[in-house]
């Protein structure tokens, strides 16, 4: 596995504290990491974006972001209203292939949703995963609402060939409630994959070392961390109704 796409079921998700997670159980096992930013929309040039928010968090990573625009917006409407030339899938694939070359594990992570588009012709994270030939690391959200968006997100990778490596809970509550605990069985039968991780809410205003010597223990193995789903699920799971 040299590149690796994560996608969420939609903003706000935690795919950049998921994407540093990652990266620093990337590197406790050894192994050398890059992220690529596809496109970073709503912080301007000096402010610091995902893909450096990933090296704070992570450390010695290396990150590259492939256009920055400054309206908060799905990518190929604020390149339009930047009068900037948009990014596309091709470009994504071609960067993340090049980055494999010089890195153990690429890391490329999108832009809200599976399908937001990059590009006027409507090209999206899921078609360069397509020319990637990448697995996806779905990110979702605990609560209710987050089945329906994840099997979306899943059917869509499905029918592209494109296969979805797992789910990952991009911000578990300190009290979950019923939803989210039901959520645990329910999200890896909605995706057809299993779950991958659960990340505690808040964790990217850890300080980096605590962030660091965490990360691996919100993982489970198939993404170099320690994480065990079963006993999670067991842990959680809500008792009879």
């Amino acid at each position: 596995m040299a590149v690796l796409v994560i996608t969420g079921t939609g903003t706000e998700i935690g795919k950049t504290v998921t994407t540093a997670a990652i990266a620093v159980s990337a590197r406790a096992a050894g192994r050398s990491v890059a992220v690529l930013k596809a496109a970073q929309t709503g912080v301007r040039p000096h402010e610091r974006g995902d893909a450096q928010e990933v090296v704070r968090l992570a450390g010695t990573v290396t990150a590259a972001e492939l256009a920055r625009y400054p309206d908060p917006l799905a990518p190929a409407t604020a390149a339009r209203r930047a009068g900037r030339a948009p990014v596309h899938p091709a470009d994504i694939a071609e960067t993340a292939a090049k980055l494999a070359t010089e890195h153990d594990l690429v890391l490329v992570e999108g832009a809200g949703g599976l399908l937001v588009r990059f590009d006027p012709a409507g090209g999206t994270l899921a078609d360069a995963a397509e020319l990637l030939g990448a697995p996806v690391v779905i990110v979702a959200s605990a609560g209710l609402g987050t089945l329906n968006t994840t099997e979306l997100t899943a059917r869509e990778l499905r029918a592209r060939g494109v296969d979805p490596l797992g789910v990952v809970i991009g911000g578990w509550p300190a009290a979950p409630d019923l939803a989210s605990r039901c959520n645990l069985a329910d999200l890896p039968e909605v995706a057809g994959a299993p779950l991958l991780g659960a990340l505690p809410e808040g964790v990217g205003a850890l300080a980096p070392p605590a962030f660091r010597s965490a990360a691996p223990h919100w993982l489970a193995p198939r993404l170099d961390g320690t994480w065990d789903a079963e006993a999670f699920r067991t842990r959680e799971a809500p008792g009879p109704g």
